[in-house]
């Protein structure tokens, strides 16, 4: 059985490389490094399919150093301590090239257990993880590792590998194949910058159209739905959510309702709908307070009605939030008071406020002396309601938009 039309395809050289100018065109960091030969421990951070292990494989070749390979999800201490037995060997003359893939999977253990290997120089570590190494890799073994972000490739230069792999099918079934126009750049778009997707999307196609006519139609059937990169907890999650959000607070709704796509064609209808309630509350907040029960009420529809019918409401929710007035006047507000609490900048509640309604022999001053503003004109009255200890602290400022102007100006009018 012949190895998948992606591995067949393996770049061997850096210039038969897709994507990643940024680290491996000419006189880029990345690539002066391998072109020098001397190697240093590295980490691979970015999206499966995008060349991580390929690029790993090229290095070893050109270094002429025997390359191992390790996934974090299944390997063991043992394992790497079984490649370290080949060290100074006949059969790694020019030094080991470990490649750990997935390292994010490896417990603190498992990666403490690398530091004594990288740094005696005994083996040349290339680690690649698709999640945050800042987050999911220890310090210790950051700080011994320069670390390179790959970006998802763009179909443009997907398109040169789909080409790549007809051209080859084309001559491994010995067929011509007859492609509608558009169909390689839909195909590259369709792989959510997997190079690797695409080109199983071409293998496919290959099997398929036995006349060599691709179609829309073969396409669409094979692709389904696009390669939309998406790890409810991963790295793909929360950029996503935070794009939706910052998207909805400047003011941009047809950003908004691009992500609040993204999130709904992965079926994530919960985030989607929480991300919402938060920025209705916390960027249009007092600008427009009746936004409030209006978004909640959407949501609620969406929930109950549940997806497809969900994108309606919450597209009129998302297009009303991302227009609307905004203010983070509430949110400052209770962020300044939680500051107080948490460093312990607080007091004894004012006697007047406590819920006592007689005094102990210890009281020197007996009575409560709470006054009821009801009973006072405008419903209001000077009276202490913080503790003596913070009594002056101001922790809302009202925001410049139109009704919380006019409510500043209803209590400037009473309070003077």
């Amino acid at each position: 059985m012949s190895s998948p039309l992606a591995d067949r395809l393996r770049p061997t050289t850096l210039d038969e490389m897709v994507g990643q100018e940024h680290l491996l065109g000419p006189g880029k960091a990345l690539r002066n490094i391998i072109e020098s030969g001397d190697i240093p421990n590295l980490i691979f951070y970015g999206p499966s399919g995008i060349g991580k292990t390929t690029l790993a494989s090229i290095i070893a070749k050109q270094t002429n150093k025997r390359l191992y390979k390790l996934n974090a999800t299944n390997a063991s201490v043992n394992d790497i301590k079984d490649i370290i037995a080949d060290v100074d060997t006949l059969m790694t003359p020019n030094g080991i090239l470990l490649y750990l893939d997935e390292i994010q999977y490896f417990n603190k253990k498992q990666q403490q257990s690398l530091l004594e290997f990288l740094e005696s120089g005994k083996i040349t570590m290339i680690a690649s993880t698709t999640e945050n190494p800042y987050f999911y890799v220890y310090n210790a073994v950051i700080s011994r590792c320069s670390v390179f972000e790959f970006k998802s490739v763009t179909p443009a230069e997907i398109e040169k590998a789909v080409l790549r792999a007809f051209s080859i099918l084309s001559e491994e079934n010995g067929i011509e194949y007859d492609i509608e126009d558009g169909l390689t750049l839909a195909i590259a778009t369709s792989a959510g910058g997997d190079v690797r997707k695409a080109i199983n999307t071409v293998e496919l196609i290959g099997l398929a159209a036995l006349d060599g006519k691709v179609t829309k139609e073969l396409v669409t059937d094979i692709t389904g739905h696009s390669a939309m990169r998406y790890d409810r907890a991963g790295d793909d999650h929360y950029d996503i959510l935070s794009a939706y959000q910052k998207s909805m607070r400047g003011s941009d709704p047809d950003a908004a309702l691009h992500y609040l796509a993204r999130l709904l064609e992965a079926g994530d209808l919960i985030s989607a709908v929480r991300r919402l309630l938060v920025c209705a509350c916390e960027d249009v907040g007092l600008a427009y307070p009746q936004i409030i029960p209006i978004v909640k009420s959407a949501c609620d529809i969406a929930l109950q009605v549940g997806l497809p019918e969900a994108q309606i409401p919450l597209a009129d929710a998302v297009i009303l939030v991302a227009t609307s007035p905004k203010s983070n006047s509430g949110v400052c507000a209770i962020e300044a008071a939680m500051a107080d609490i948490q460093s312990g900048n607080f007091g004894a509640i004012p006697r007047t406020l406590q819920n006592k309604h007689f005094d102990g022999e210890d009281q020197t001053v007996k009575g409560q002396f709470y006054e009821y503003p009801h009973n006072y004109p405008n419903h209001w009255l000077k009276q202490q309601y913080l503790p003596d200890a913070i009594k002056d602290t101001k922790y809302y400022e009202y925001g410049d938009n139109k009704i919380e102007q006019a409510t500043k100006a209803y209590w400037d009018n009473i309070k003077k």
